[in-house]
């Protein structure tokens, strides 16, 4: 009886000791976050954790936004902004609706080319000229920011705005610790020495502020406690909105009280295909990035991926011939719908890939010449995305941005507003009949009061269900449809987790650019091949920096992208 009893003890020891090994015998080193409760992504740590103060103060996953999109301002302030615009997706679960807002800045009512260019008018304007829109004052359309998450606030929002931002405001008056990369990232920022007040700010001693360094904000908690106060009258008229007419004027800008006071974000549809039975929903014009991706999707389901490596050679070459397919078609006849007819739903039609997939060879990289465009600019890579989601179940996939990494380097003096360059980017060489570029673009060649074409596009993915699978999105300039579409095939095509998916080597190819821009994770052996198949190799830095929430039988994964510093994810915490 005696050696029964220890051989069932030797064989539930052993049991245990089996079951933990099976655990620890992890299968990814790309690990989510797991959590049935409330999760928010960002791409700082921070001010992920200011989302979830909202979450467990009893907000919803729109509170919890709004307050991560101000906190960012104070965090990272090279792309998180008040000066700035963006796209924002909102679900809510208890009504199954998904909604659109478009907070994408605009340009000046008082802008003209004559100011801008001088005696050059299209198609005159040359590349070269577009510098003179890259930064100072000229540079900046009026900020959509503000208007887009109070406009979410007040529609979905369930605590007061003084709530939602009071930590943002504590935060700023208490100041964040300089990292790493904020001290390199003002030091590479040229702009921002030319300008007095950013000057102030962001260095000392004529040195980018040291790394350790408490920088505190009281600037910024100001326009803060307006805003909290007043809400979009708070940035948009009153004192805040006399500083950037002031500053303006003293300074050649076109931006006036007028402008601020017209601004409003827009309700739009959010477009979307149906990819492999999935429900994949993103952004619409004057986002070209979400007509770019759904192209991209669309074209590589034509062809089952899902047979071919994750990894492999031609994953890469069909992945790089769907993305520059899906450029060719934001290139031409996307922009403002107000201001231009859009055919959206022709661009992402199912008739359209198919023409487009034609001359897709899988032993051969196809030139931009043979891609037909739809008959009917330098892009920044210092975006900013984050995503959210409660535990009931409503989410927000939110990109926004400032242009360039501290977007025109402009800082209205006593306001820590710094203002975006985004009338970079307008079509200046449109009616050049020699130029096949994005530049001539009629869709999006520049008017006054115009929203300039955008890459930015947030993504949710809906599986077969119709329940929500992912929340995604990716800062990255015209590379985020690159980042988003690796993310979303690796996911849907090779049933990977999230942190795997995120992972993975990426790859850009756009039109009518040649080259093919490639991670340092890609293989030798891949390169050594699709440099057989004619594509022009061409390594790049990092591609995007997808922040990002998947959803698996109730249970949120969330996992901040490796590729950028401080990014992280913060779970709310039980109530009980």
């Amino acid at each position: 009886m005696k050696f029964i009893r220890l051989f069932i003890l030797f064989s539930l020891l052993y049991v245990q000791d089996v079951q933990v090994d099976a655990y620890l015998d992890y299968n990814s080193p790309f690990h989510p976050i797991v959590s049935s409760n409330g999760m928010v992504v960002s791409q700082n740590l921070e001010s992920s954790e200011i989302g979830t103060q909202i979450l467990e103060a009893g907000g919803n996953a729109v509170d919890a936004a709004v307050a991560v999109g101000f906190s960012l301002t104070t965090t990272l302030p090279r792309a998180g902004n008040l000066g700035g615009g963006g796209f924002m997706l909102i679900y809510l679960e208890k009504q199954k609706e998904l909604f659109s807002i478009d907070y994408r800045s605009r340009s000046s009512l008082n802008s003209n080319l004559k100011d801008l260019f001088g005696s050059k008018s299209p198609p005159q304007i040359q590349d070269d000229d577009y510098d003179l829109t890259k930064y100072g004052y000229k540079a900046s359309a009026v900020p959509g920011t503000v208007y887009g998450l109070l406009e979410a606030h007040e529609k979905f929002g369930k605590l007061s705005l003084d709530k939602v931002l009071k930590p943002v405001i504590e935060q700023a008056k208490s100041g964040i610790i300089v990292s790493y990369d904020l001290h390199n990232a003002i030091g590479s920022s040229d702009q921002l020495r030319k300008d007095p007040e950013s000057r102030r700010i962001y260095f000392k001693n004529n040195l980018p502020i040291a790394i350790g360094t408490v920088m505190k904000r009281p600037d910024l908690a100001r326009t803060f406690e307006a805003i909290s106060i007043n809400g979009k009258k708070g940035f948009y008229d009153g004192w805040v909105s006399e500083k950037i007419e002031s500053s303006m004027n003293d300074n050649e800008g076109f931006i006036d009280k007028n402008d601020l006071m017209q601004y409003t974000s827009k309700f739009r549809d959010p477009v979307g295909v149906n990819y492999r039975g999935y429900s994949v929903y993103t952004q619409g014009p004057p986002s070209g990035g979400g007509v770019a991706f759904l192209t991209a999707l669309n074209v590589l389901s034509y062809f089952n991926l899902k047979k071919y490596r994750k990894d492999s050679s031609l994953t890469y070459h069909l992945l790089a011939e769907a993305l520059r397919r899906g450029h060719n078609n934001r290139s031409h006849h996307v922009g403002d719908p107000d201001f231009y007819n859009v055919p959206t739903k022709d661009l992402i039609s199912k008739g359209r890939a198919k023409l487009l997939t034609k001359n897709i060879a899988f032993d051969k990289a196809s030139r931009s010449s043979s891609i037909q465009k739809y008959n009917h600019i330098e892009e920044s890579k210092d975006t900013t995305h984050y995503s959210v989601i409660d535990r009931d179940g409503n989410a927000v996939s939110n990109t926004y941005t400032l242009g360039y990494s501290f977007g025109s380097g402009v800082t209205i003096p006593g306001t820590g507003i710094l203002m975006n360059n985004q009338m970079r980017n307008f079509a200046y060489k449109y009616g050049d009949k020699s130029s096949t570029s994005r530049a001539s673009s009629p869709g999006n060649k520049f008017m006054p009061g115009k929203r300039p074409m955008s890459t930015m596009h947030p993504i949710m993915v809906f599986n077969k269900k119709d329940e929500l699978f992912l929340i995604t999105g990716s800062p990255g300039g015209s590379q985020i449809p690159a980042a988003n579409l690796r993310v979303v095939t690796g996911i849907i095509d090779f049933d990977l987790h999230i942190g795997d998916a995120t992972m993975l080597p990426r790859i850009h190819k756009d039109w009518p650019y040649e080259d093919f821009e490639f991670e340092s994770t890609l293989s030798q052996d891949n390169l050594n091949i699709l440099d057989k198949m004619g594509h022009r190799l061409k390594p790049s830095d990092t591609i995007g920096s997808t922040q990002s929430i998947q959803i698996i039988d109730g249970i949120n994964y969330g996992f901040a992208d490796l590729r950028r510093p401080n990014s992280g994810v913060s779970v709310e915490k039980s109530s009980q």
